[in-house]
């Protein structure tokens, strides 16, 4: 029997080990806590099949300069930390460029219109239905330039892509979401979308589908991944295991694991955080305020208020202001309560500089492979990008082409 073990134990590497399960081989899933208790739980809890395209960074010189200025709240950064991103997000920048954005979204899209269908055969399979749920989720927009443009975005990519998408109107919103007290100039509403109201206890019913179909979870330190003289092996609390083969599905920690093994991998590092709150009257539905960059999304721990993304260091302290702005404008659409934790969640995404993860084989070390780099998409791509290396790890015809999602980018780098 083939055996492997997944680093990380988040949405991607609780994916990645049950269809490499699936595939016959024994997998031990190792991480330093739970799986589902890092990124994939703060998340917004939505599997965004409509996200087609990647998020670019803005080209244009008001957008940048709004986020300069601090007048956006979609990004924010800590100036200090700025030297530590700079080479990955002007790659980043790079990337963005319209023709290259177009290039890399085709690529991307290919992996995200089957978020829904492997999520679903997932949640089949551990009997997750209670915690998800179809229906999508709306973007309000407040000012009738902001709608405009949004619905002819929305237009191109019903066009290119085939997405569906509903527009409502002030009067529309207000009776699909009788909680709201203001409406602004309507929403959008993405159908196709899925819903959790718990996205970290998703991924654990998939960690116990792992469990019970013979899976082995462990606490252990990914640092301590060595070659031995044959395989793989990992510390872990029950000492060290091994396997002929190992994934790298460790998100934002995934460079300094790698680094070591003398791999370079330039990541952009966007912190989130969120809150919850208690409300007199719940949303039927998850609402983006786009003006805002904040999701309000019902979660069985309260209304859960996420942020965008803020650029600081790994390790620095909590800054507010972010979050603060995002549940000042929350108060602007819902009757609020009261905070339900003192202190805000926070995480980080492993964003490419090219936006793409990177789902495939080591170039210079035999057995070892990777599974990293999903951006703000790594709940909705986990199980989609998890079969396509257990596919290649497995030598089966992949679902959709790999060659742009290996480590080495031939595809997308014009």
């Amino acid at each position: 029997m083939r055996t492997a073990l997944v680093l990380g134990a988040g949405a991607v590497g609780v994916s990645s080990a049950l269809h490499l399960q699936r595939r016959g081989w024994q997998v031990a899933l190792v991480d330093r806590q739970a799986p589902g208790r890092a990124t994939s739980y703060g998340n917004a809890g939505i599997v965004q099949s409509e996200a087609v395209e990647p998020y670019a960074m803005p080209r244009s010189w008001p957008a940048l300069l709004a986020i300069v200025a601090g007048r956006t709240n979609d990004v924010r950064y800590d100036p200090r930390a700025l030297p530590l991103h700079a080479g990955a997000l002007l790659r980043y920048w790079w990337h963005s460029a319209p023709s290259r954005h177009r290039r890399i979204a085709s690529a991307y899209a290919t992996l995200i219109r089957s978020a829904t269908a492997e999520h679903g055969d997932l949640i089949e399979a551990a009997g997750a239905g209670a915690l998800v749920r179809t229906g999508g989720y709306r973007v309000l927009h407040r000012t009738a330039a902001a709608m405009d443009a949004a619905l002819r975005e929305a237009e191109r990519l019903r066009s290119d892509y085939g997405v569906a998408f509903v527009t409502e109107s002030p009067d529309e919103l207000r009776l699909a979401e009788p909680a709201l007290k203001a409406a602004g100039a309507g929403a959008i509403l993405w159908p196709d979308a899925w819903v959790s109201s718990d996205p970290g206890a998703l991924v654990e019913s998939y960690a116990a589908l792992f469990r019970r179909l013979g899976g082995t979870v462990a606490i252990g330190d990914a640092s301590t991944l060595a070659k031995p003289r044959t395989g793989w092996s990992v510390r872990t609390s029950d000492g060290a295991v091994g396997a002929e083969a190992a994934v790298v599905a460790l998100g934002p920690w995934s460079p300094e694991v790698l680094k070591p093994l003398g791999y370079s991998v330039p990541m952009v590092l966007k912190r989130g955080y969120h809150r919850h709150w208690t409300v007199e009257r719940t949303l039927r539905r998850p609402l983006m305020d786009a003006a805002n960059g904040c999701v309000l999304a019902q979660m069985r721990q309260g209304l859960r208020i996420t942020t965008g993304a803020e650029l600081t260091g790994r390790d620095a302290p909590v800054a507010l202001a972010q979050l603060q702005r995002a549940e000042a404008a929350a108060a602007e659409l819902l009757e609020l309560g009261g905070p339900v934790e003192k202190e805000p969640w926070f995480g980080t995404r492993p964003c490419m500089p090219d936006m793409l993860p990177v789902v495939g084989p080591a170039p210079r070390h035999s057995g070892l492979w990777f599974n990293f780099g999903h951006g703000h998409q790594g709940l909705t791509l986990g199980p989609a990008s998890g079969r396509l290396l257990a596919e290649l790890m497995s030598g089966e015809a992949p679902h959709v082409s790999p060659g742009p999602f290996g480590f080495i980018r031939p595809a997308v780098a014009g």
